[in-house]
């Protein structure tokens, strides 16, 4: 005897969600001073613009780099905008976009710390999803997220104007302390489930705070 509930659309709907595949466990890694041994940024510029432009913005940014160094928190992303406003506005994406992948390069080949890479290729091996959560430009994030095997990468975009260069203009907010835990959200929204989390900075705490296995990585900066 047939039954009767079996072609009914409910008995279908439930089928499918109870068939549906369990989310894979979720770890979020940090960049700078979690997976690498070092800040990334300023080599990044030193290498992209050159070494006079970009220790020249950091003259003129100074005082802002001075309340950052004393003060912390929002001071700076006040810092960071001032930098990055006066060295990379007016730069070709194209320039950069070249400049970053040969900087992922280097940074994997040399700027990773071995126990934490380590832990990166045990989630993978484990069949975790990865994510890779930075306050650093997302141009050379990406890569260097794509070459170690991350699912998705999140952070710090770049305006760029209609003639494919920078307008030295963050797009959103600097990804960093509740902003990586907004930008998580808006990624993965209410199914949001973080099973680890790996960061070594005040930075991080908000997304530490998040998962249910927080490693604070020390001893890197």
């Amino acid at each position: 005897m047939s039954d009767p509930g079996a072609g009914s659309p409910e008995s279908a709907l439930e089928r499918s969600e109870d068939s549906a595949p369990p989310r894979r466990p979720l770890a979020a890694f940090d960049l700078d001073g979690t997976l690498t041994r070092r800040d990334t940024l300023l080599p990044f510029l030193l290498r992209a613009v050159g070494r006079d432009r970009a220790y020249r913005a950091l003259v003129v940014s100074s005082l802002p780099l001075a309340r950052a160094a004393a003060l912390g928190g929002p001071h700076r992303d006040v810092a960071k905008a001032a930098v990055l406003s006066r060295v990379l506005t007016g730069v070709p994406l194209a320039e950069l976009a070249e400049a970053a992948e040969s900087y992922a390069d280097h940074v994997v080949a040399h700027g990773l710390r071995p126990d934490v890479r380590a832990r990166v290729d045990w989630h993978r091996s484990e069949g975790h999803e990865l994510v890779l959560v930075s306050a650093s430009p997302e141009l050379y994030v990406a890569p260097i997220g794509r070459r170690l095997g991350f699912d998705d990468v999140l952070a710090t975009r770049l305006e760029v104007d209609a003639d494919g260069r920078l307008t030295g203009r963050l797009v959103g907010a600097n990804c960093r302390g509740p902003e990586k835990v907004a930008r998580l959200r808006q990624w993965r929204g209410d199914a949001l489930v973080i099973a680890y989390a790996y960061g070594d900075s005040a930075g991080d705490r908000e997304m530490l705070a998040l998962a249910e296995t927080a490693v604070k990585i020390r001893g890197a900066r």
